[in-house]
């Protein structure tokens, strides 16, 4: 079952709108709804991971993230060595 949708009106440059016209013509999508939806999903996954990424940048300068990292890897060593050798 698909999910209601939801009007919404935006302006778009002239060029695009030429762009999406043929892309729609080419046969991209069942409707340029469906192609700005896809569009939209896509630009907010890349949003996500550009967010995620500055997360992981700022923990690699946290000198109590990587102490706590650094005191965990040390912890499990031998427990991941013994299961190393099973694996083995």
């Amino acid at each position: 079952m698909s999910e209601k949708t939801k009007k919404a009106t935006f302006n778009l440059s002239p060029g695009i709108l030429a762009e999406l016209d043929k892309v729609m013509a080419e046969g991209a999508a069942p409707s340029k709804n469906a192609l700005v939806e896809r569009a939209l999903v896509k630009e907010m996954k890349e949003l996500q991971r550009l967010a995620r990424k500055a997360q992981w940048e700022q923990g690699a300068r946290d000198p109590a993230l990587i102490n706590d990292l650094s005191e965990n890897e040390a912890a499990f060593k031998s427990a991941d060595a013994e299961t190393a050798r099973r694996i083995s």
